[in-house]
């Protein structure tokens, strides 16, 4: 691979490192990450048809806007934008091609520089315009809204797919009446501006810039505030016509005057809560805007330019003939127009060449930076989870300590309680022996009566014992004396009877 096309590559990862633009497939029903830019995030229906393709946006790693692109009109149907800024005047303008629209197989999935997707894109300007379409023509390329996809101020940045033929002092009122609109009616009666919906357009007409870009018959602005409580929606129409001023117009009107009648905002942009104290603010601003474009243009001289021949001939020296100076000229031309477009073709190699080499360098630059930044940011993401560990564990500190006192004040209550029980248990042995010993003489008071009850029923049964014992053996000894006398007796008493 030769050194020219490694410039190149370089320029294309350059330059596509910065912007992206993705073709949404005909399949999804919104624009993908673009939704954002539309009100309740749904684009306009109705508008959508054969040869439209919708596109997102994005630069910087960052959804841009959105734009319904007609690959049969070449120029946009419309873009939606969320409150954008209009790009610097005086910064330098670079034009971009989206290259998935002409060669839907190319591997690029972002736009790029025109001169560079020339080498690389298939059948380039198929289905889009290019700069080259407006060359030679009374048109410029217009975007219907002039909004850069640069961060820097000095280089702005646009597509082509956002853009339409328009005259130069048309485009020039135009950016005016925007710059106009969006800092002294727009932007100031939708609170900061960030739930400003815009959606630019432009409706086609039967003529075209070399049969192949087709020129506006009028283009069109819709804007739908969605602050709650205090929205509105407001329409502004210009035609490509010279003469004519920029229109004020309601959003239903504006929707009668579009192909196909479209509803531009879903439920009109909450039509039945909107505030009419600032729509009637932001018409008495759109009357000035108006009166002041009929002075700007009235203070056009509407005397004709002077023409060239009387400037040529202005010029010539005296004495020297019109014809001759004018034969001479061709024959000076003619022979000096090889070296002049090989002079030129030259100076466009060097200027591409140096431009490559920018490219590549600024490519490489950035990616040094983006390193270094990683780096950076992965030690600052590093030290600060370090940080974010050790506070954690110092917050965590004094809970533990103050748990830890809570378990030891615990503690200390728990031994408090056993001791108290232990010297409770120790004082409670002397006093049930002295309640014993004080409660033995009452017990023992009371029990001498029973004791000498019972002595004396003892000693009692004692002696009626004994009485009982005596008398009993007594009782025995006389009955065996009556018994032995009895017997003795009985004898006696028989033998005398025997002697009478």
């Amino acid at each position: 691979m030769g050194p020219a096309r490694w410039l190149a590559l370089g320029s294309l990862l350059a330059l596509g490192a910065l912007l992206e633009g993705r073709l949404v497939g005909e399949g999804d029903a919104g624009f993908g990450e673009c939704d954002q830019f539309f009100y309740a995030e749904t684009p306009p229906a109705g508008l959508a048809a054969e040869g439209h393709v919708k596109i997102c946006q994005r630069s910087e790693g960052t959804e841009r806007f959105a734009t319904l692109y007609s690959t049969r009109d070449r120029i946009p149907v419309y873009s939606a934008f969320r409150a954008p800024r209009p790009a610097p005047s005086g910064a330098e303008q670079r034009w971009l091609v989206e290259p998935q629209i002409d060669d839907p197989n190319s591997n690029l999935e972002e736009v790029i520089h025109e001169a560079d997707a020339i080498t690389s894109v298939n059948n380039l300007g198929s289905k889009q315009a290019l700069t080259t379409d407006y060359l030679d023509s009374d048109y410029q390329r217009g975007q219907l809204y002039p909004f850069s996809l640069s961060n820097d101020f000095h280089v702005a940045t646009f597509t082509l797919t956002n853009a339409a033929p328009m005259t130069p002092s048309f485009q020039e009122r135009w950016y005016m009446n925007l710059n106009s609109l969006m800092d002294r009616a727009l932007t100031p009666q939708c609170g900061s501006g960030d739930d400003l919906y815009i959606l630019t357009g432009a409706v086609p007409s039967d003529h075209r810039v070399k049969d192949k870009v087709t020129i506006p018959e009028f283009v069109w602005l819709a804007a739908c505030c969605a602050v709650p409580g205090g929205g509105w929606a407001m329409g502004f129409v210009k035609h490509i016509r010279d003469s004519d001023v920029i229109e004020d117009v309601m959003v239903k009107e504006l929707e009668k005057l579009l192909p196909f009648t479209p509803q531009l905002f879903q439920n009109n942009c909450g039509e039945t809560e909107q505030d009419t104290e600032k729509m009637k603010k932001i018409l008495e601003v759109v009357n000035q805007v108006q009166d002041e474009e009929r002075q700007v243009r009235s203070k056009v001289s509407p005397g004709s330019p002077p023409s060239t021949a009387g400037e040529k001939s202005a010029e010539l020296p005296p004495g020297v003939p019109e014809e001759r100076s004018s034969f001479v000229g061709k024959l000076i031309g003619f022979i000096a127009a090889p070296f002049i477009k090989l002079f030129q073709l030259i100076g466009y190699l060097a200027v591409g060449i140096l431009k490559s080499i920018a490219y590549f360098l600024w490519y490489v630059t950035r990616q040094v930076i983006h390193g270094i930044q990683s780096c950076l940011y992965r030690l600052g993401s590093a030290v600060v989870s370090y940080f974010l560990a050790i506070g954690e564990e110092l917050a965590i500190i004094p809970w533990k300590v103050l748990k830890v006192i809570i378990k030891i004040i615990k503690a200390i209550l728990r031994i408090l309680c056993c001791v108290l029980k232990a010297i409770c248990r120790i004082l409670g042995i002397p006093v049930r022996v002295l309640a014993d010993v004080a409660a033995f003489p009452v017990y023992t008071m009371g029990a001498i009566p029973i004791v000498c009850k019972d002595i004396a029923m003892g000693l009692g049964g004692t002696i009626s014992l004994i009485f009982d014992t005596a008398f009993g053996t007594m009782g025995g000894l006389f009955q065996v004396v009556f018994s032995v006398f009895k017997r003795i007796g009985y004898r006696v008493t028989f033998d005398n009877s025997g002697e009478l």
